[in-house]
């Protein structure tokens, strides 16, 4: 059988340990040399990150988040074991482990570390398709003349690299499609390397519950064990009509996966769906002042993360959690679409108005979606609203100054409320 000793990166035929330096971190399987869509997923990468900068925290539970009345961002694996979660309430997660550190997220760190994972990706194949900081599908087909070397040896020499030069480490998932790859890499988390071959797919899947397929939440998974389904055995019994009669596009999707069917490429950068920013308040909130001065911090960010990309909304989303975790969300389609700031403001906050006194919340978020490039932008003038072309005009003035002398040169008076 093919092995792969992951820490030297020597390449023999069986054994748990490795003949040239007799580590057992071994990677070892019958298609070993044959498969070529990998996952990559970083370990907890926030908290990594953090432990990595902070060597006091390296063997203290981590929680990466707000305060009190926020939500986990990331929790390392000493909290994880503890059972907290991501996304998980922070007083919930104090509760299961009052002695873990908090940690505010360096949300522009995290970014400049992405990007030079990134950049290690980039020699290997450019095949990649990022789902987020910290995780992307790779395809390395046709690279081993390239690289002189299978897909699974440079996926190993990848998280080495990504160890040994960044501080951060990753689990591989080697498949022949990319479901298989995700649901790979989450087997042997963290510093992981796993493998789902052609031949085992049917085997490999079949007793396994159906939530480990990739966007399937709890209310489809109540849906589905309503109709008798927790693994892939019990998909597999369905008819496909009957499974697309029930679940309707899903129910098709279903009905491939429980195969082991996913014929997706692995798609270099996909296009962005929608931009959108939100925050969590340390005390929940009904203030007005306070509801108004976030929303437009949230806009800008959500502007200057359009305008760096070049991208503007037709929909402007906003988005408030009620105190008792209720979420309520509000939607307006422009007549053309927008990347400033101020305009995204103005239609968040009627939004805002149409919500009314629900409150208080506990957090708000606003967002612009239905993208299209930005030269389609704010070109058509509001006759309802003659100011907001040269409130436009005074905003790219701003962007202007900004630029050249940082972010904070220029500050709106409703962004200090």
């Amino acid at each position: 059988m093919p092995a792969l000793c992951r820490d030297c990166l020597a390449v023999f035929d069986h054994g748990t340990r490795c003949p040239a330096c007799g580590r057992p971190r071994i990677a070892h399987h019958d298609e070993l040399w044959d498969l070529s869509i990998a996952h990559m997923d970083c370990d907890a990468f926030y908290a990594s990150v953090e432990k990595r900068d902070n060597p006091d925290l390296a063997d203290k539970p981590v929680i990466i988040g707000g305060g009190r009345r926020g939500v986990v961002s990331t929790a390392c694996y000493v909290a994880r074991i503890r059972g907290v979660r991501s996304a998980m309430p922070m007083f919930k997660a104090l509760a299961l482990c009052p002695d873990a550190v908090i940690v505010k997220p360096r949300m522009q760190t995290y970014v400049d570390v992405s990007r030079q994972i990134r950049a290690l990706m980039e020699d290997l194949t450019p095949a990649i398709e990022p789902l987020s900081l910290d995780e992307a599908f790779l395809d390395l087909t046709g690279t081993a003349r390239l690289h002189g070397a299978p897909p699974a040896v440079v996926l190993a020499r990848l998280v080495k690299r990504m160890r040994d030069e960044l501080g951060i480490t990753g689990s591989i998932g080697l498949s022949h499609n990319k479901f298989l790859a995700k649901i790979a890499s989450d087997l042997d988390k963290p510093h992981g390397f796993s493998v789902i071959g052609r031949a085992e797919t049917q085997d490999f899947l079949r007793p396994r519950p159906v939530r480990m397929i990739w966007g399937v939440g709890q209310t489809t998974q109540d849906a589905l064990e309503r109709a008798g389904i927790r693994t892939f055995a019990d998909l597999l019994r369905w008819d496909r009509r009957d499974l697309s009669a029930r679940f309707g596009g899903m129910g098709d999707r279903l009905w491939h996966l429980a195969r082991g069917e996913d014929m997706r490429k692995v798609t270099r950068d996909s296009p962005v769906k929608s931009i959108s920013n939100e925050t969590t308040f340390h005390e929940d909130t009904a203030d007005a002042d306070i509801l108004d001065g976030h929303l437009w911090r949230l806009a800008e960010k959500v502007s200057d993360r359009a305008k760096a990309k070049g991208l503007a909304g037709r929909v402007v989303t906003l988005r408030v959690k009620r105190a008792d975790f209720k979420l309520i969300t509000r939607r307006h389609a422009l007549g053309d679409a927008t990347q400033v700031a101020d305009r995204i403001y103005r239609t968040a906050r009627g939004l805002l108005d149409q919500v009314g006194a629900q409150g208080p919340y506990r957090l708000i978020g606003t967002g612009i979606s239905e993208l299209v490039p930005a030269g389609q932008a704010d070109r058509v003038g509001d006759l309802l609203d003659p100011g907001a072309s040269r409130r436009a005009d005074a905003e790219r003035a701003t962007d202007a100054i900004r630029a050249r002398f940082g972010d904070s040169a220029i500050i709106k008076g409703r962004a200090l409320r």
